[in-house]
């Protein structure tokens, strides 16, 4: 009996797949929530919330990424962001005024900005499709890819929808 030979055409093709959760940040980030320093939970009071910076533990953020905002819906004087800021400066790594998943998408963003893709170079190239990921990180990559590769793709390696090609 003749042995069967099976024969990967994604794998003769050359396609390298491209994943881009292999640059997801695996830093944690903190959400600091202003409502916890409101007064009554409902406002700003300028005395009670310096008392309240005064008692909360800076140090537990150290070295840290901290998200900012507010879960309640109020009023918050800018000057609130400054003391925030001011408060965790020297400690935490970064501070956003922004979601954590805004947050987390920025550094996904730098991390693919910083990433090196000139081994790439010449290669035919499919960034895997993932509908998890935010529309700006492919964004990102096309920028980065598209000097480099010959041919860019986007999907799967076996059915890819092509984007460019040289």
């Amino acid at each position: 009996m003749e042995e069967e030979v099976f024969f990967n055409k994604v794998h003769a093709s050359g396609i390298i797949t491209v994943d881009l959760m292999d640059y997801e940040p695996q830093e944690e980030v903190f959400f600091l929530d202003i409502k916890d320093f409101l007064f009554m939970g409902l406002i700003i009071k300028e005395k009670e919330f310096k008392e309240e910076l005064s008692r909360y533990d800076w140090a537990a953020l150290s070295d840290r990424v901290v998200a900012i905002g507010c879960s309640e819906d109020t009023i918050i004087p800018t000057w609130v962001y400054f003391m925030l800021a001011d408060k965790l400066h020297g400690i935490a790594k970064r501070v956003d005024y922004r979601t954590v998943d805004e947050v987390k998408n920025l550094l996904w963003r730098e991390e693919l900005v910083r990433a090196e893709f000139t081994h790439l170079e010449g290669a035919k190239v499919v960034v895997k499709a993932n509908p998890k990921i935010d529309p700006d990180l492919f964004m990102v990559v096309v920028d980065k890819l598209r000097p480099v590769v010959a041919t860019l793709m986007y999907g799967e390696a076996g059915m890819p929808k092509v984007i460019f090609k040289r």
